[in-house]
């Protein structure tokens, strides 16, 4: 009989195919499936390139799907008394289904694999990193942005920068991206479901911090986030929604919608006219990040703009920083090469949000591996 984890992989190709060589209409999402792939890990001999530390800020590198569909209308729920992706809470009672799938030890981290699933027809590759020998360290949940894709977590070089520190590292892809995109038509895309997207992934964030409360090795009293390009836009909206995440490091966020549609280069021109339609616009504004960033509940805050990005035009880069609430640190690089020098070529990319969840943590000897002292305090 094949095994339930065999079924998985099996599913998993046909869903792949399908999702990528069919229309298969769009994928309502009621309730969480019983049925899932999740591929298994890479041994460390396969795992592939070097750490992305501090990577070119990958919606500067894709545009749009070629043959990309407008849209007259925003998708309706088929049950909002499950999930109601057009506001950023969650809806009261949604479950969670998360199962281990594969978990390897490596030198300096664990890394597991899960699979995740709280609404029907989008399953979750979900990544758990964890330092070794450290008994409940913090969590930084990382979001990349579109198209952004989960290959750097199979990177032992790149994890084990992860947890150098001390910390763990939770990363997942947004809706619509990477596997997370099948059954429905390829014209169809982030932005052209851009209330979709976001409100998916704004609840996605909330439910993995339900999870990962249920765990009993992480620190959850000390959970921050780092977002890059619409990924921050959807931590921004998190934090005001969730007070869990105490510190969020954003690096040009998406946001301010009506001038991001307007003057974006990630946005095709035969489809720009369209997302500056009323409807399309008022639908959207439920999680525009310029509402948002006053109302963030985290007690650290920082805003990182780099002059030149185009998918970030710079007037919506100038009411971020405006709506920016006052407890935000502001940085700005002059270009793409400042940032290089000053962040990737240092290794620096992620120091700030672990700085804010605690001084440099004093680490002490026990019978169970290394645990945190409470004082959270340096080491001298």
């Amino acid at each position: 009989m094949m095994s339930r984890k065999a079924f998985r992989i099996v599913i998993a190709i046909v869903v792949s195919y399908v999702g990528w060589n069919g229309c298969c209409g769009w994928a309502q999402a009621t309730s969480p499936a019983t049925v899932q792939s999740a591929p298994s890990l890479p041994s460390s001999e396969k795992a592939g390139t070097s750490p992305d530390i501090a990577a070119k800020p990958e919606s500067q590198e894709h545009a749009a799907p070629e043959g990309g569909r407008p849209i007259d209308h925003i998708p309706q729920r088929e049950d909002m008394l499950y999930e109601d992706w057009r506001k950023p809470e969650l809806t009261p009672g949604m479950q969670s289904d998360v199962e281990l799938i594969d978990r390897q030890e490596e030198k300096g981290f664990t890394r597991e694999l899960l699979h995740a699933q709280w609404r029907e027809l989008d399953p979750i590759d979900l990544w758990v990193i964890r330092p070794a020998n450290v008994k409940n360290p913090p969590v930084i949940i990382y979001l990349y942005s579109y198209p952004s894709n989960n290959q750097r977590y199979k990177d032992p070089k790149f994890c084990e920068f992860l947890a150098r520190n001390g910390f763990a590292a939770v990363g997942f892809v947004p809706a619509l991206t990477e596997q997370r995109f099948h059954d429905r038509p390829r014209a169809e895309w982030l932005v052209s479901q851009l209330t979709e997207s976001l409100g998916t992934t704004v609840h996605d964030v909330q439910m993995v911090l339900n999870y990962l409360g249920t765990r009993k090795d992480l620190d959850m009293n000390h959970v921050g986030m780092w977002g890059d390009g619409v990924g921050a836009s959807v931590a921004i909206v998190a934090s005001a929604v969730d007070a869990r995440i105490k510190a969020v490091d954003l690096l040009d966020p998406w946001g301010d919608w009506p001038n991001w549609l307007a003057n974006s280069t990630l946005v095709p021109e035969k489809e720009r006219a369209n997302y500056l339609k009323a409807d399309f616009l008022k639908a959207v504004d439920n999680f525009d990040p310029i509402r948002y960033l006053p109302l963030m509940k985290a007690e650290h805050v920082r805003l990182q703009h780099i002059e030149g990005i185009t998918v970030t035009p710079a007037i919506v880069r100038e009411h971020l920083e405006a709506a920016a609430p006052a407890n935000a640190t502001i940085v700005h690089y002059a270009s793409s090469e400042q940032f290089y020098k000053e962040v990737g070529a240092k290794g620096n990319a992620f120091d700030w949000v672990q700085t804010q969840l605690g001084p440099r943590i004093r680490l002490r000897a026990g019978s169970e591996g290394i645990s945190l002292d409470a004082d959270n305090s340096s080491t001298k």
